[in-house]
């Protein structure tokens, strides 16, 4: 029934449920929808309904809905249910998540929390918590299910079925010692395909691709894409297991690292999304456009010493827009690229020497194109051929300089272990400003002679 209804059908329903304390009927929906599904109908629901729909929940239920909201919503859901109702549906919540909803409370109410839950589940998240956010540590969860390197393939596919429930990920068993290190991984498949009484030993794979627990999300995002895992251990210093990453996860720091080099690439400031207010989201762009501000200034003084360059050749103003405009836009364009390419590849030497080369190429090709064509449009414009030689030329030196800046600054930021997103459109754009004037006029001053 509910496949064929759409979103505003389905919510007036469960409103109406909800008015007339019809819980079978409420569930009998809630049963047919995906958690992202609840959390939806939850965010569209009155204000006034909110409370009464969490008691229409099941706490596994409730578990499954608080990880799709935003922080704001999950903190409401808590103050809505209370300490011990709280307490009972945190201890059903992936632990990774649930660590990173508390790490956002106060001290006191992270203890009040942790002390309400069942303490195995508390000892576990107060682990987690102990990692940065952005780590391995940090988004890695504790539901995975290990075996020994002696049992066979029947004992492994018990404990598989018996901890099914638990697990967050059911792709992989991991093989661990008796110290808890590490030391091979069987996949659901090889299960399958094995006899029964075969050995773990046997099937494991002991060449296991793992990521320490101080490893930047992001490098992780990157293994993960590299050997297509679904789910990747994370090991300590003693190569002792400490939990898995699953690829869910990752979509998310992925989604969450290219939010951040958007922000970074437009100077726009970090967390402002739809729902910013306008004076938060001014404050938080203005350390950057105060920042280009001044290096902006710099463009201005260049003009200012050029002054009667300008009074004596006026159709130069005609052309300046354009120089400034195109160098931007081809350095814009070229750490677009080269930030792009740094979050999917293993860069060395060898391909930064091969990316500027062909980034210069690049630059030689559209320099000869657009400087030929700006040239002979201001020919014909202006009746001068050396006018249209500066401005050709200007423009072809500018669009190189602009894709090599482009190129060059992000990869510098790289080496020096700055995020090369920083590198951002905006400041690219007014550096090449202050490059394509500075060689425009410079080379108008010297064929002035030839000018006028």
């Amino acid at each position: 029934m509910v496949q064929q209804m759409t979103e505003d059908q389905i919510l007036l329903l469960i409103i109406k449920y909800l008015k007339e304390l019809k819980k079978e009927e409420f569930q009998n929906i809630i049963e047919e929808l995906q958690p992202y599904d609840i959390a939806k109908l939850y965010k569209n629901l009155p204000s006034k309904h909110r409370y009464k729909f969490l008691l229409f929940l099941n706490p596994r239920q409730i578990a499954e809905l608080i990880q799709e909201l935003d922080i704001k919503l999950q903190h409401d859901v808590l103050h809505k249910l209370g300490i011990e109702k709280s307490s009972t549906v945190m201890d059903l919540m992936d632990n990774d998540d649930l660590a990173d909803l508390l790490n956002e409370l106060s001290v006191d109410k992270i203890q009040e929390y942790l002390t309400a839950m069942k303490t195995e589940e508390s000892e576990t998240v107060k682990n987690l918590m102990r990692f940065p956010p952005d780590t391995a540590g940090g988004i890695m969860t504790n539901r995975y299910v290990w075996i020994r390197i002696y049992y066979t393939v029947r004992e492994a596919v018990d404990k598989f079925k018996l901890f099914a429930e638990y697990a967050e990920s059911l792709y992989y068993l991991y093989v661990l010692d008796e110290n808890k290190k590490l030391v091979g991984v069987v996949s659901y498949r090889d299960l399958l395909l094995a006899d029964m009484d075969d050995k773990i030993e046997d099937i494991m794979f002991s060449r296991v691709i793992s990521v320490p627990v101080d490893m930047d999300q992001e490098e992780v995002a990157k293994t993960i894409r590299k050997y297509d895992f679904i789910a990747i251990p994370v090991v300590d210093k003693e190569n002792k297991m400490a939990g898995i990453i699953t690829v869910d996860d990752l979509i998310d720091v992925v989604v969450e690292e290219a939010n951040e080099d958007i922000e970074k690439l437009s100077a726009s400031g970090k967390d402002i999304d739809f729902n910013t207010k306008s004076h938060v989201a001014a404050f938080r762009r203005l350390p950057w456009l105060i920042f280009l501000l001044f290096i902006g200034l710099i463009s201005g003084s260049i003009i200012s010493n050029f002054e009667s360059t300008l009074n004596k050749v006026i159709a130069l103003t005609y052309f300046m827009p354009m120089i400034s405009g195109m160098s931007g836009n081809t350095g814009t364009q070229s750490l677009a690229v080269v930030v792009r390419g740094l979050a999917s590849h293993d860069i060395d030497r060898k391909t930064i020497f091969n990316l500027v080369l062909r980034e210069l190429g690049v630059g030689l090709i559209i320099g000869v194109i657009n400087g030929s064509l700006i040239a002979a449009i201001a020919y014909f414009w202006q009746g001068n051929p050396m006018l249209g030689l500066v401005v050709g030329s200007s423009l072809f030196a500018t669009l190189i300089i602009g894709t090599l800046a482009g190129t060059i600054i992000p990869l510098l930021l790289y080496r020096l272990k700055i995020d090369p997103a920083i590198a951002s459109g905006p400041l690219i754009t007014t550096l090449n400003d202050i490059f394509s004037l500075s060689v425009y006029f410079g080379m108008a001053t010297i064929f002035m002679s030839h000018l006028l």
